[in-house]
């Protein structure tokens, strides 16, 4: 059912319901059942207000099914509605209804499921990885659902901008700074005097070698670094490495297919002093004290549900990571977005309370809610049944750039969007290779490289193929497959509204196999040039939505498999 659809028949039951209980205040939620042969929508909106009202449910449900089948707005969209368990009401769609489908697609094409502009901005930060190696499997999860969101966020009429938090400054880069000073020196990294806490991936010794051997290295949006080949220099070693590893991350986005609007440097908080500036902001409103020769945040006073005070300056000095934390998002609100989510690891849990818990201290005006966060949880890599750990380049775990090389963008990308964001998630590289209806991506993307064939034999041009006759289209596979290509506008917006990228990939694999049944039960290419002229529109259209879908994940639709 298109979205205008739904929306007549809700106000018809809401009108019903006036009627009937003159003070009742329903939310009337249409939903498709779990069992296909109990209707094509359903609702529970008699057993809602049944209780308040003193009524039995089922009577009330019968009262309004009774009202809407007299109703003639009502009556061209459901052809019937009957009464199922305590009081549901469930409702089948005329072929009209499910048909309509058809012209709103082929009017739309690319733009069907896509919203009009709003005058709304949207940031997404993510991926965000110090530059202190390359990106991991956890990153590329952000990374797939980062870009899956704006792009979701985008369809549904934002203004989105995708954003890159370095964390530049700290204990980390001083970690690798000394790392590449080892090994420049010649030491391996099990030599006693390596240090502890560094580094220990084979990218170091590239990193200390390109520094003795002079070499010059830019990132995406930095200016060129020139290594002075001292290894004594300490902060050229420091800038040149962590630019070497933010032109290694650029490069493994790039093969991601990944570009972002803007970079942010954590440093740039300390050199412009917001981070200084945000500390006595948060001295002057009153929510912070001294204790223990240390500063501490009242965080467990500010309603973010942190369940202790949190140190903002250590006794020695220096201060804690969530004060730059908080700074930065003050950036984020006073460069006018208004909405903002971060994607991060779910270690990242106890920075959610800390970060906003500052930002209502501050008393901005910044809702309390604000960011939004997605926190993933962590992705196991198997091959042949056994857990994949080590990749030579990184010393101790599987990269991106890995992934990628192993099973390709697409499947990288959707694997790594399938699955809600808090969920553990296991990457099966055999499954991710396989070309069986039991590898999703593989799946879609044969339904379309088949619809395409069919189109290229059939040899139609596009104005041939929308002025089909689809009340031809009345066959329960095809009906079926309708009612799909038209629940896709609304998901598009609920997976954007819900933060929730996986429910498009559930829907892309619930068309293709609708698409599939369809397919095998009716035959498209028949000697009834109407109807075989109706099948290839319904064909048509579904490539379209298909293709459609696949490209808020990132992944391509290929015409030939």
């Amino acid at each position: 059912m298109l979205p205008e659809q739904k929306h007549t028949l809700i106000s018809c039951i809401q009108a019903v319901v006036a009627s009937i209980l003159p003070e009742a205040t329903p939310n009337i939620v249409l939903e498709r059942p779990k069992v296909a042969a109990h209707g094509d929508l359903a609702t529970n909106v008699a057993m809602q207000l049944a209780k308040p009202a003193k009524r039995n449910p089922r009577e009330l449900a019968q009262a309004i099914v009774d009202a809407l089948i007299a109703d003639p707005a009502a009556r061209k969209i459901i052809a019937a509605a009957e009464l199922a368990g305590p009081g549901f009401i469930n409702f089948r769609l005329t072929q009209a209804t499910h048909q309509a489908v058809l012209p709103a697609i082929s009017t739309m094409r690319e733009s069907y499921g896509r919203s009009p502009r709003k005058d709304q901005k949207v940031l997404v930060e993510f991926v965000s990885a110090n530059p202190t190696g390359p990106l991991h499997v956890g990153h590329a999860r952000q990374a797939a659902l980062g870009d899956a969101l704006c792009r979701l966020f985008d369809a549904s009429g934002h203004d989105v901008s995708r954003e890159f938090y370095y964390n530049d400054a700290g204990n980390q880069i001083h970690n690798l700074s000394i790392s590449v000073q080892a090994r420049g020196r010649g030491m391996s990294t099990d030599h006693p005097e390596y240090p502890e806490d560094g580094y220990k991936g084979d990218y170091i010794a590239d990193i200390a070698k390109d520094f003795l051997e002079n070499r010059t290295v830019s990132a995406s949006d930095g200016e060129p670094v020139q290594a002075n080949g001292d290894i004594d220099d300490l902060e050229n070693i420091r800038r040149f490495a962590v630019t070497y590893l933010r032109r290694e991350q650029d490069l493994d986005l790039q093969a991601f297919g990944l570009v972002f609007d803007h970079y942010y440097l954590e440093s740039s908080l300390y050199t412009t002093g917001r981070v200084e500036d945000t500390v006595t902001k948060l001295v002057s409103s009153g929510h912070t004290y001294e204790s223990e020769g240390a500063l501490w945040l009242r965080t467990t006073e500010l309603g973010t549900g942190d369940d202790k005070d949190r140190v903002m300056r250590k006794s020695e000095g220096g201060y804690t990571y969530f004060v730059p934390d908080i700074a930065y998002h003050v950036t984020k609100w006073q460069r006018g977005f208004k909405q903002a989510v971060n994607i991060q690891g779910s270690d990242h849990h106890g920075t959610v309370a800390r970060v906003r818990a500052g930002l209502q201290a501050l008393s901005m005006g910044i809702p309390a809610d604000y960011p939004s966060y997605i926190l993933h949880k962590m992705v196991k890599v198997m091959r042949g049944g056994e857990e994949v750990k080590i990749s030579k380049r990184a010393g101790s775990y599987v990269t991106m750039r890995d992934l990628i090389d192993w099973v390709g963008r697409d499947a990288v990308r959707f694997f790594l969007i399938q699955r809600r964001a808090d969920t553990e998630f296991v990457f099966d590289l055999d499954l991710a290779l396989s070309k069986s209806e039991e590898n999703p991506v593989y799946y879609i993307q044969y339904a379309h490289a088949r619809i395409c064939s069919m189109l290229a034999t059939a040899a139609l041009d596009q104005v041939a193929l929308d002025s089909a006759s689809i009340e031809l289209l009345v066959a329960p596979t095809e009906l079926s497959l309708m009612q799909r290509l038209a629940e896709f506008p609304t998901l598009v917006s609920e997976a954007a509204q819900e933060l929730s990228p996986h429910l498009v990939a559930f829907w892309l694999r619930d068309c293709a196999s609708d698409f599939h049944a369809w397919y095998n039960a009716e035959r498209v290419l028949v000697d009834d040039v109407d109807l075989k002229l109706a099948r290839l529109r319904l064909a048509d259209a579904t490539r379209q939505v298909l293709a459609n879908g696949l490209e808020l994940l990132g992944v391509s639709a290929p015409e030939r498999m």
